[in-house]
């Protein structure tokens, strides 16, 4: 695969046995690195190589760059795979890599910055023609004044974001005029606190809107595809729940149309490798919020319905190649619905970490799971929970969600808890049958619990 003949895996749990698979099929040798807690982790025995490069907490260890940098060195990979999460869209990460010498499996350290800065990707995607939320425009300034007049401009209610926010931190909604200079400094003392950027802007805040993405691929020869849309509305507290593709109730004229615009964009930007834009969709429009420069969790959904191995082509296309398809190529199979299975109770959304005493996955047509769990494994309290993710795919959407109900209940976790039994629920609930809703769907359902 050109120069690249090993690659480190910079990652862990589930993302980094599928890199490790990917590399496996394109007989490609593998380096894990791992913490001291997870020196049991599935993928860390069937790498060519394991690496411990520190303790448990992610930041003396999976985010440690100089400790990654040299576990490359030492071992003489030629080229990293981030995953996602931990240093996946860290630019710096990304610089210092190919400086060493070495190949990041991703775009090049200046996409990362300028997609990673809200207020700058919002302004290269208005330049690029994609639709965008309307807003600020930029930074707000300091002057109060001046904050009260775009904020009437855009109209209320209106969302002050954190420039260099993610994951649902450094928002806050603002429904009264006379609140709004108190949310903008509560807003940048939070944005400052987590990410280290006080910077924050203005939109238009949406009341109902759904969480559509559509997923790209572009190489460094200027051509780029997208394979369709994703739907992730399905969220409690900013968090994907269940994803699905293609979107319930786009049109395969709206697809097209969006798709275009995407692709267009990542030609503009000279965009290299896999990449997600993120929109909100309301009323027949939509709105562009963020890209995310990486492989995305729910990225089975899209190969299901597409046949393309996405990591396989982030791999290819960092090597240099051409990609392997053009968008008169791309159909779209069926149906394909992605349940995350976290380790966490079901009532109270608390993490359940301990030891597994049996795992039974499920199977049959159209399953797939990807997971790095088995009978004795301990999931560490120190990481993200989930544990594994199931997806179904049926010729439509009916199918696929019959053959999620049946394999939710064929699964089985002995010995923590998982949030199983919510999937189980939101796969009978008639809402959700119905298909379409918009992002406070599941968060009024929990609520109604509380009543």
């Amino acid at each position: 695969m050109g120069d690249i003949n090993k690659v480190l895996i910079a990652n862990r749990g589930e993302i980094a046995l599928r890199i490790l698979r990917a590399c496996a099929a394109m007989d490609i040798r593998t380096v894990a690195v791992h913490s001291t807690a997870d020196r049991n982790l599935k993928h860390v025995a069937m790498a060519d190589e394991a690496i411990c490069i520190g303790p448990p907490p992610a930041t003396q260890s999976y985010l440690n760059i100089p400790v990654i940098i040299a576990a490359m060195e030492v071992t003489n990979a030629t080229a990293v795979h981030p995953g996602y999460g931990f240093l996946a869209e860290n630019a710096d990460f990304a610089e210092r890599v190919e400086q060493s010498g070495f190949t990041f499996i991703g775009p090049r350290a200046e996409t990362i910055r300028l997609m990673g800065d809200k207020v700058s990707a919002i302004r290269a995607m208005q330049e690029a023609g994609v639709p965008c939320v309307p807003g600020s425009g930029g930074p707000l300034p300091d002057d109060p004044e001046v904050c009260g007049q775009i904020a009437a401009s855009i109209g209320y209610p209106v969302l002050i974001k954190a420039a260099a926010g993610g994951g649902g931190r450094g928002m806050r909604v603002v429904h009264d005029p006379a609140k709004l200079v108190e949310s903008i400094s509560l807003t940048q003392q939070e944005a400052g606190s987590a990410f280290g950027d006080k910077t924050v802007y203005m939109e238009k805040y949406l009341g109902n809107p759904r969480h559509i993405e559509i997923q790209v691929l572009s190489d460094n020869h200027g051509n780029a595809i997208h394979l369709g849309e994703r739907d992730c509305s399905m969220q409690r507290r900013h968090q994907k729940v269940i994803e699905e593709a293609p979107a319930p109730g786009i049109t395969e004229d709206e697809r097209l149309r969006i798709g275009k615009v995407c692709t267009e964009a990542c030609r503009r930007i000279g965009y290299r490798g896999a990449g997600t834009f993120e929109f909100l969709y309301e009323n027949g429009e939509f709105y562009f919020i963020e890209m995310n420069t990486r492989i995305q969790v729910e990225h089975p959904v899209s190969e299901r319905i597409t046949g393309v191995d996405l990591v396989s082509e982030q791999i290819r296309i960092a090597a240099g190649e051409k990609l392997g398809y053009a968008q008169e190529d791309i159909r779209f199979l069926g149906h394909a619905i992605e349940c995350r299975i976290n380790a966490e109770d079901p009532e109270n959304f608390m993490p359940s970490p301990g030891t597994i005493e049996a795992v039974h996955t499920p199977g049959g047509p159209g399953i797939r799971v990807d997971s790095h769990i088995y009978d004795g494994y301990t999931v560490p309290p120190h990481y993200d929970s989930m544990i594994g993710k199931l997806i179904a795919h049926g010729p439509d959407r009916a199918t696929a969600m019959a053959r999620m109900r049946v394999a939710l209940d064929e699964m089985v976790v002995n010995g923590i808890k998982t949030n199983a039994g919510l999937h189980q629920r939101l796969l009978k609930d008639p809402g959700f049958i119905e298909g379409g809703n918009n992002i406070h769907y599941l968060e009024k359902l929990l609520a109604q619990d509380q009543k």
